[in-house]
Order: structure tokens, then C-alpha cells, then sequence
């Protein structure tokens, strides 16, 4: 519960080089610090230093605190402090990531000292099933870590009831914000009790956050800690132009020479395609974005982690809840269309105290933008043709040294690991359907009938394809008939349904029983 009649006050942490805080010097709990300590984790972290008996004494944080800054403990032992037990359906806490990543990062850091605490957690995202999430909620769990997408439809569903909420963290609002999570957000903290506390973590506190921290937070104590941004000094920038057939072949090059890479595509089909063409050239690389299952994410990050895969193939969405130490070079495989986009994309490598190396792969058409790019964000680097034999070796200790017998065993692991892939996917999530054509990854359609009540219908194509089954959890928000005009998109009710006859446009998956629809609008 938020204390009132304070005034506001603010901390910059970003120059601080003082004294370490000692956790048990904070306020925590004697059952809380003896966890703490079987961890190893003596000392606080400045941002956890700063915001801990803020949080403890109920007052609402707006904390400024980068990826590494130990913001996630900073927010989380005092609101696993002050949990109280729960009803069924009616969590007492609540902490909203954009992605699932980020949720699952978030439960595996907190979900011990719930435990010891007597209390239950659960994380609540898309791309698996409802059913263990409402067995979850059914049991009565006090504290729910969730995306917005999947917590409002679990919220239409009936299946969770927010007024018991008395904490509510935020976290990552300038990525809420970039996935136009926001209107998500305030409909979701509206639902929960009236006297709440907030806690509100960000890269930046200025624009939409601004908006946000002034509607929902009463006095909020303002801390600061690191740089606005990622450093860009600390990584070696190179702009190659090459012709566009070309961009895979620089990339094998790229990869082979650097190591632990992360490549940039636009499109969820052109990092699939990618994924396969560098795995002909014998690179190990897997695909991550939203158009695969949670499972098949999960996979694809912990090889990238373990070394298993040299490359990850990310879409700008599913690179929100990519955090990995120790990559040595990131690769605008396309190019960014914002220069915010580059330097979120470029801050995976180089961090926490490594060095790092950015390749962004141009055509000619683009040299202008990049100067442009290059004049916004400080950097002067030359446009150039690729040269592999200018990329500065990453640190002996951050690859892996190559020896006859791995040359000689690669083959045999590489061919494994496709095999293996394979069946993960068919198993996954599909069934051994053939894939859709190249033709059917997208199209426009008529909705032959749609059961609001069930929540599924079918779209029927206008290329003669057979009928594509759409689930309401993949229709997008206001895609109904009460997107007539007469609905803003801050509505409190959106609706996830489909008219009889309407037109609608759509993308294509494989699903259980073949082909789907997703990504549903009207036209």
C-alpha cells in the first residue's frame, strides 16, 4: 500500500563508487538473508541498495536500471516480503514483462525465495497452453509474473480476478512501450485494488514511461543507476556493403571467425531462412521470434548459451528477452528502420564488461541512411566492402579453439543436431503436416463462421487454399465487429472475435491439425 504525504524524491546512482550495502543492512527478512547468503550474495547492488527500503517502507518506485543492474532482486525480495496468501483466481502480486523470456528469467530469480517464504508463484505467457497456468491460479498463487497478452485473455476467460493485487511491478516500460504493450498495461493495473503499490523499471523514465509513472504512482521515489543507454564506444562498428545474394555467405564468414553471434533479421520468415542456409554451410544456427512455440524458443536460446549453436537468429520482437553474457558480435543481417532499434539491437554484445564486435550488412541503396544512422547515434565509421581480416578476435576465452578432432566430428554433430531439431518440432508443436506453400504465408480471406462462445472458426482464403482454422487468441485486438469506429484503442473491453462473412487479412502457420491462421485483422 502506497505511504501518502511524502515528497518525491530522486537518487542518481549512475557515478556511485562508495562503500558496498550489506543485504542484511536493508530491512530484509531473517528467513529472506539466509537464502541470500546460501546464494553466496552478501552484498546489495546499487539499484537494490537504493530501491529495497523504499520498497519495503510500501512507498512506489520509477526506477531507471539497465539489463544486469540486479534490478529483478531489487523489486522482487521486498514484494516476496510483503506477500500475504491468496484465494483461488485472486493473486495478491503481480510483475508484467513484454516478453516470455523476461517472465521466465524473472520466475526462476524469485520462485526459491517464494518457496521459502510458504508462498506460490507462476508465470503466465503465450505460445503454451492454458491449462497448468489455470491449475496454477486455481490453487490459489500469490504471486503471478505475466505477460499482457496471455494475462488479458486469461482475464476475459474468467480464470483470474486482479482486485487482490497490492503490488504491481512494471518492468521494462520502454520496451512495453515499443511493443505497443502499453494500453495492455493500463487496463490491466486498472483492474487491480485501488490502493496498490507500484514499482516501474525502464531503460528511460521520458516519453510514454513518463505518462505511465505520472498515472499510476503516487510520489514515486525516483533511482537512477548506469548510462541512459548502451555505451556504443565499447564495440567495434563496421559497415560493409555487399550485394544483397551475398549477405549469407558474409555472415558464415562472420560467424565462423567471431564465434557466439546474434543475427538480425526483419521478418520471422527470413530468419528461418537464414537459420537453414547457414546450417548448410555447416554454422549451427538457431531461429528465435514469435512464430515459434515456447518450447522451440526455450531450445533455441539455452544452445546459443551453451555453445551448442554459434548463431542466433532473432527477430527485433524476440530479441526483447534476449540477455546473454559473452556475444561476441551482432549482425544487421537487415538493417534497422529506427536508430533506437540499432542501438537495442547492438547492446547485446559488448556488456558486462567484454568486448564486442557490430556488422551491418548493406545494399548500395542504403548508404545514405546509414550516414544518417551514423550522424544521430555519434558514431563515424567508413563504408566499406566486407573484410573478415579486420574483425578483431574475440578474447581466446570467449571461443572455442578448433583442433582436428572437432573438424573431424562436426559433421556427425551437425547432421545429429538437424536430426534432432526435426523431431523436436514435429513434436513440439504440429503434426507431420507438409509445411504451407511459399504462396500461403500470407493472404487475405473471408470468415466462413466463427463461435465467439468456443472462441474458433475458419477463414477461407481467396487463393482456393483449403479452410484456415483461427483461434481467438490469434485475432488481433479490435479486429471485430467493433472496429467500426465506434471503439478507441484504449477501450476498456477489446474484443478477440470475428464476424460471418467479414473480410479479414491474415499470416500462416503450421498448427495441431495443419495449417492456421494468425495475425488476423479486419480489411
Amino acid at each position: 500500500m502506497t505511504m501518502t504525504g511524502d515528497a518525491p524524491r530522486a537518487t542518481d546512482l549512475s557515478t556511485t563508487d562508495g562503500p558496498a550495502v550489506p543485504f542484511a543492512d536493508l530491512g530484509l527478512p531473517a528467513s529472506m538473508l539466509e537464502r541470500l547468503h546460501a546464494q553466496g550474495k552478501y552484498d546489495a547492488f546499487p539499484i537494490q541498495a537504493a530501491v529495497i527500503p523504499d520498497a519495503l517502507a510500501g512507498r512506489d518506485v520509477a526506477g531507471r536500471a539497465p539489463t544486469g543492474s540486479g534490478k529483478t532482486l531489487g523489486f522482487g525480495l521486498p514484494l516476496v516480503a510483503g506477500l500475504t496468501d491468496a484465494k483461488p483466481r485472486r493473486p495478491t502480486a503481480l510483475v508484467l514483462a513484454p516478453t516470455r523470456e523476461l517472465a521466465e528469467q524473472i520466475m526462476a530469480e524469485l520462485n526459491p525465495f517464494c518457496r521459502a517464504a510458504g508462498h506460490w508463484a507462476a508465470s503466465v505467457y503465450g505460445g503454451v497452453g492454458y491449462g497448468n497456468q489455470r491449475k496454477a491460479l486455481d490453487k490459489g498463487t500469490e504471486l503471478i509474473v505475466a505477460c499482457p497478452g496471455r494475462l488479458e485473455d486469461l482475464m476475459q476467460m474468467g480464470a483470474i480476478d486482479l482486485r487482490d493485487v497490492t503490488t504491481v511491478v512494471i518492468d521494462e516500460a520502454d520496451q512495453m512501450a515499443d511493443m505497443g504493450f502499453l494500453p495492455s498495461v493500463r487496463r490491466i493495473v486498472g483492474e487491480t485494488a485501488t490502493r496498490r503499490q507500484v514499482l516501474l523499471f525502464s531503460a528511460t523514465l521520458d516519453g510514454p514511461v513518463a505518462k505511465l509513472v505520472a498515472d499510476f504512482q503516487h510520489n514515486p521515489v525516483r533511482h537512477e543507476v548506469g548510462p541512459k543507454g548502451p555505451d556504443m564506444s565499447l564495440a567495434d562498428h563496421k559497415f560493409w556493403v555487399t550485394a544483397r545474394e551475398k549477405r549469407q555467405e558474409v555472415s558464415a564468414q562472420v560467424i565462423n571467425k567471431m564465434g557466439s553471434t546474434i543475427v538480425f533479421t526483419r521478418t520471422r520468415h527470413g530468419a528461418d531462412r537464414l537459420a537453414k542456409q547457414l546450417g548448410k554451410q555447416g554454422v549451427q544456427a538457431e531461429p528465435i521470434h514469435g512464430g515459434r512455440s515456447q518450447g522451440q524458443r526455450d531450445r533455441a536460446l539455452a544452445a546459443f548459451k551453451q555453445g551448442k549453436a554459434a548463431a542466433l537468429i532473432a527477430t527485433d520482437v524476440a530479441a526483447r528477452g534476449i540477455h546473454v553474457n559473452g556475444v561476441n558480435c551482432v549482425i544487421h543481417y537487415d538493417p534497422p528502420a529506427e536508430n533506437s532499434t540499432y542501438v537495442h539491437r547492438s547492446g547485446r554484445t559488448a556488456r558486462a564488461g567484454d568486448s564486442g564486435t557490430v556488422v551491418s550488412l548493406l545494399e548500395g541503396s542504403q548508404k545514405k541512411d546509414a550516414r544518417k544512422l551514423q550522424r544521430a547515434i555519434g558514431l563515424d565509421e567508413p563504408l566499406t566492402d566486407p573484410d573478415i581480416a579486420t574483425l578483431i578476435d574475440p578474447p581466446i576465452s570467449m571461443r572455442r579453439e578448433e583442433t582436428p578432432e572437432r573438424a573431424e566430428r562436426e559433421p556427425r554433430q551437425q547432421a545429429k543436431r538437424e536430426r534432432k531439431r526435426k523431431r523436436d518440432d514435429r513434436f513440439d508443436t504440429e503434426a507431420p503436416t507438409a509445411a504451407p506453400a511459399p504462396d500461403m504465408s500470407k493472404g487475405d480471406g473471408t470468415v466462413k463462421f466463427f463461435n465467439a462462445g468456443r472462441g474458433y472458426g475458419f477463414v477461407v482464403p481467396d487463393n482456393g487454399g483449403k479452410d484456415l482454422f483461427v483461434h481467438y487468441t490469434n485475432i488481433l485486438l479490435g479486429a471485430s465487429r467493433k472496429n467500426d469506429g465506434n471503439q478507441s484503442e484504449n477501450d476498456d473491453q477489446p474484443y478477440r472475435t470475428l464476424d460471418n462473412n467479414h473480410r479479414v487479412s491474415f499470416e500462416v502457420r503450421d498448427g495441431r491439425n495443419g495449417p492456421e491462421a494468425f495475425d488476423v485483422r479486419a480489411v
